[in-house]
């Protein structure tokens, strides 16, 4: 009988959007930043004074599903980030000694830093790597940062989250700073020098979690096109203001140097209001948009009580929503309950050092939000479940 011959391995491709349409290999980092991953540590020590507990009675404590994804991804990624132990099928959860750390506010400051920093860092290869190399130094690009991963030969399939994730990490952590202008790494040995902070200006553990000119903002040439294929089109809903108001200046700037560039590695085009190219009630076409469109960025900034109404339908038809605010605004109780990316701007030389940062954080939470919307916070299904029975 003949032998089947081998097939030769298929050879792998440069480019990290190839990946799509063929089998992921397995991520050697968590498929969430560290922060996120921490609630599943912190409910096993509010819930059960950080001790060992099954597994169905924390998550009925949490109001989780225990056979949804999103709790069953959340598991997962505690678990590899070292914070608990216990797959999703266990009998029992547990935290780890050193998660046990980092969520005992019992502990020092330095304590729960330098735990954190372990875990969410230093436990995770590709993450360590990046620390390594550009630790008190300033960060550039994230085509440069690929590069250093790429060239390491730690095998990722998904460079643009591998390092937006390192990003999201290191910034909650609070290693972070702006230095000359630019956004540098700080060592861990700096921030644990430094904490507490006098001025009270360092994050905690628990905190909420590149230099460009703003190009001009690209305007839909041709939304029939666009909208034939809704899995593609990101809504920008935002305070769009008069011409030359303050608030039009602001969308434009938020859209064109940092939600634009941010989308763009997930593949989706993103569509203002009033970019659409199709003649017509406007209004009908915002619904349009609100209930097809695959993800929606909300800038909640100066308020905005349009924003807020077209968030509310998001909501409503239980559609991803990614939220984000000037640190100038308070944010309303209504929506406080979820995760909004918070930026300053204050000035521009607050903002300019961190434009790459803020990219990063918002890929990020798109990502988490087209796996599963409900996962970056949806008040409506939160606080009232049955509105969808």
């Amino acid at each position: 009988m003949a032998t089947a011959k081998k097939k030769a391995p298929a050879k792998k491709a440069d480019n990290p959007s190839a990946d799509v349409g063929r089998t992921r290999t397995a991520r050697p980092y968590p498929a969430s930043s560290f922060q996120d991953a921490l609630g599943l540590g912190n409910a096993i020590m509010t819930h059960a004074a950080g001790e060992r507990v099954r597994r169905l009675t924390l998550l009925e404590k949490m109001g989780k599903s225990a056979t949804s994804s999103a709790t069953k991804m959340a598991i997962t990624n505690s678990g590899k980030y070292g914070i608990t132990t216990g797959s999703y099928a266990a009998d029992f959860l547990e935290l780890t000694p050193v998660g046990a750390v980092v969520v005992n506010t019992s502990r020092s400051d330095a304590e729960r830093r330098k735990a954190a920093f372990d875990l969410a860092i230093n436990g995770v290869a590709p993450f360590k790597l990046l620390y390594e190399h550009y630790k008190s130094k300033r960060l550039p690009e994230r085509e440069i940062i690929k590069d250093v991963v790429r060239d390491s030969g730690i095998d990722v399939p998904d460079l643009d989250e591998c390092v937006d994730t390192f990003t999201v990490n290191v910034k909650d952590l609070g290693l972070l700073r702006t230095i000359g202008g630019a956004e540098t790494l700080i060592s861990i040995e700096q921030l644990l020098e430094e904490t507490p902070r006098a001025d009270g200006v360092a994050h905690t553990v628990h905190a909420a979690l590149a230099q460009a000119t703003p190009a001009i903002v690209k305007k839909v040439a041709n939304d029939s096109a666009i909208s034939s294929d809704w899995e593609k089109v990101c809504f920008y809903i935002t305070p769009i203001g008069t011409e030359d108001s303050e608030a039009r200046k602001h969308a434009d700037l938020f859209m064109s140097s940092l939600v634009q560039p941010a989308l763009e590695e997930l593949g989706l085009i993103v569509v203002r209001a009033d970019h659409i190219g199709e003649p017509g009630m406007i209004t009908t076409q915002v619904l349009e948009y609100l209930k097809k469109s695959k993800l929606a960025i909300a800038d909640l900034s100066y308020l905005n009580p349009n924003v807020f109404y077209e968030v509310a339908l998001r909501h409503a038809l239980r559609l991803p929503v990614v939220q984000l605010i000037r640190k100038a605004d308070r944010l309303p109780f209504d929506v406080n309950q979820s995760r909004t990316l918070v930026f300053d701007t204050t000035d521009i030389y607050s903002l300019i050092p961190k434009i790459q940062t803020y990219r990063a954080e918002i890929a990020n939470q798109a990502r988490k939000a087209i796996e599963d919307p409900e996962s970056v916070g949806n008040p409506v299904s939160v606080f009232y479940p049955d509105f969808y029975k």
